[in-house]
């Protein structure tokens, strides 16, 4: 093997560790995401963990962030939650940086 193909096959590896740690980090962001949201929608127990799985699902089924900002979003004004959308990206980015700190750390 050459020294190329060794560069290849790192860089290779590399890019399928980073993939794997950002598509953890996104659901478990998410997750945490629509607890906090179920929790300003006074959901508790069992239904703030299956809200919680909806929200990890909309990012699924639509493919991004914004589709989550938007469930989120539709669901607050569906209860007359005050959060602007500047707010629930705050709170994203924020979830993200402890989603990725804790996968790190082995949580």
């Amino acid at each position: 093997m050459t020294t190329f193909d060794k560069r290849e096959e790192a860089f290779e590896q590399q890019f399928a560790h980073d993939e794997e740690l950002k598509f953890k980090a996104t659901a478990r962001r998410n997750k945490m995401l629509g607890l906090w949201a179920a929790e300003k929608l006074g959901l508790k127990g069992a239904d703030a963990e299956s809200y919680a799985l909806s929200t990890v699902m909309a990012e699924f089924e639509k493919g991004s962030d914004h589709d989550v900002i938007a469930k989120i979003r539709k669901d607050f004004d569906a209860k007359g939650i005050v959060q602007s959308e500047h707010q629930i990206e705050r709170t994203m980015s924020e979830l993200m940086a402890k989603a990725v700190s804790d996968i790190k750390a082995g949580r």
